[in-house]
């Protein structure tokens, strides 16, 4: 498994981050697109802190392990393929008897500088955030530094570790990987009032 070097930033205004990526050079790769996964979660796969998740990213699908080792810059470790299809690729873990436990939408925008892609992210109920990915820790740092960004304000995880932040009540086991769906038009779920 090769390990996710990645670092969070959220409470972020989109036009303001959009206007700071142009100003240190950074290319648009996607723009905004909409995107909706499936998650996996078993007993066994619980007990490693790791799920499957099935994205259709607009241009592609892909299928992932996560494993969750720590919450520090390179503590995801990660396989990932691309499939053809996004229905298919579910119906397949279906009939292997991994049914998926939620269905989520969110919404991506993809920039690249040099060696790392940044992403600005949008979920249901979440405030807007950003993901600095890149082959060293180095490359993360100095790229959220150029963002305008200070590093003690860097968090590390899931997009749960987003959620944590803007919900505080949230425990370690709430995560909206336990509801049916998550999608932009439903009201606040329980899971998230205080």
């Amino acid at each position: 498994m090769k390990s996710e070097i990645e670092a969070k930033f959220v409470n972020v205004g989109i036009a303001y981050i959009r206007s700071k990526l142009e100003s240190i050079g950074a290319i648009l790769i996607q723009p905004m697109r909409d995107m909706q996964r499936v998650t996996i979660d078993t007993p066994d796969l619980k007990k490693k802190d790791a799920f499957v998740r099935i994205r259709n990213e607009g241009d592609k699908t892909t299928v992932t392990y996560k494993q969750f080792n720590s919450l520090t810059i390179d503590g995801v470790k990660e396989i990932e393929v691309t499939v053809s299809d996004f229905d298919d690729a579910v119906a397949l873990f279906k009939e292997a008897g991994l049914v998926y436990g939620s269905l989520q939408e969110s919404r991506r925008e993809t920039w690249k500088l040099g060696e790392v892609e940044i992403v600005i992210d949008e979920w249901p109920w979440l405030n807007p955030y950003i993901e600095i990915e890149g082959p060293s820790e180095e490359l993360v740092v100095s790229t959220s530094e150029k963002l305008g960004f200070n590093w003690t304000d860097a968090i590390f995880g899931d997009v749960m570790a987003a959620y944590r932040v803007q919900y505080p009540h949230l425990g370690m086991d709430d995560t909206v990987g336990n509801l049916p769906e998550v999608r932009f038009n439903d009201p606040l779920p329980e899971l998230l009032k205080a």
